[in-house]
């Protein structure tokens, strides 16, 4: 049985990450999807409405298992008996970061093997970060997001009050 892990932050889950999930899904016999706790990135979601968000996102596929996971991904791959990491690339600055990582990872753990998916060009533009800005501005992220998650970002602007939509723009005819 060949297993694969998809690492990332998923903060939050988009269309562009699930479009590669369902896609590892299809090429590997069990995909672990793997929610990286503690990125170096700020985080709207934690770590635990992540990985929810993402079981949502991806409850129609019986092969895949979605786990959050601390410390080095090559280290979490061997734990859960992954033999490929899975990535996804959006644009050409994406490879010089994936090839590096793919290399560390060999690095650590000679047996594993990195396997790239070019995204499809609708989600070429769409990044977690993009979607996370147009959602706290107030922006309709309806075709970024599945609706679980535009839900769980409309919420999260709400909880965070006036200062999550930004400085509202006031003309002199007001």
């Amino acid at each position: 049985m060949l297993k694969a892990v998809y690492p990332g932050s998923f903060d939050p889950i988009h269309c562009g990450h699930v479009d590669i999930a369902r896609r590892a899904a299809r090429l590997f016999d069990h995909l672990v999807v793997g929610v990286y706790a503690f990125p170096r990135k700020h985080l709207l979601f934690t770590v635990e409405e992540r990985v929810a968000l993402v079981r949502e996102a991806l409850r129609d596929l019986p092969n895949v298992e979605v786990m959050a996971y601390e410390g080095l991904t090559a280290h979490f791959a061997r734990r859960v008996g992954a033999e490929v990491i899975v990535r996804g690339l959006r644009v050409l600055s994406d490879f010089e970061l994936e090839y590096q990582m793919a290399l560390t990872n060999r690095e650590l753990d000679g047996t594993l093997e990195s396997v790239c998916l070019m995204t499809r060009k609708e989600y070429a533009f769409l990044t977690a970060s993009i979607v996370k800005e147009v959602a706290m501005l107030g922006g309709d992220v309806s075709a970024m997001v599945l609706p679980h998650v535009e839900a769980a970002l409309r919420a999260k602007r709400e909880a965070m009050g006036e200062a999550a939509r930004g400085v509202r723009i006031v003309s002199l005819r007001d």
